[in-house]
């Protein structure tokens, strides 16, 4: 289980992957919790390097990283 750190109104949540998130993403060898943050990083968010963090696309924060279990 994969969950993003998120970053909004001070608070940060843990934001559980759901398949929503996934759809469109298709991978050819095993990935490892480090390179699916990598990967839902890069299509769920984009970097502003005024402020050195990725914003969330939706607008419901800022992504910090990723919790595996």
């Amino acid at each position: 289980m994969i969950e993003l750190i998120i970053l909004n109104d001070g608070l940060y949540q843990l934001v559980p992957v759901n398949q929503e998130m996934l759809k469109g993403i298709e991978l050819i060898t095993e990935a490892s919790c480090f390179d699916w943050c990598s990967i839902l990083r890069a299509k769920l968010s984009g970097y502003a390097e005024s402020i050195n963090l990725h914003v969330m696309n939706d607008g419901s924060g800022y992504l910090f990283g990723c919790l595996c279990r």
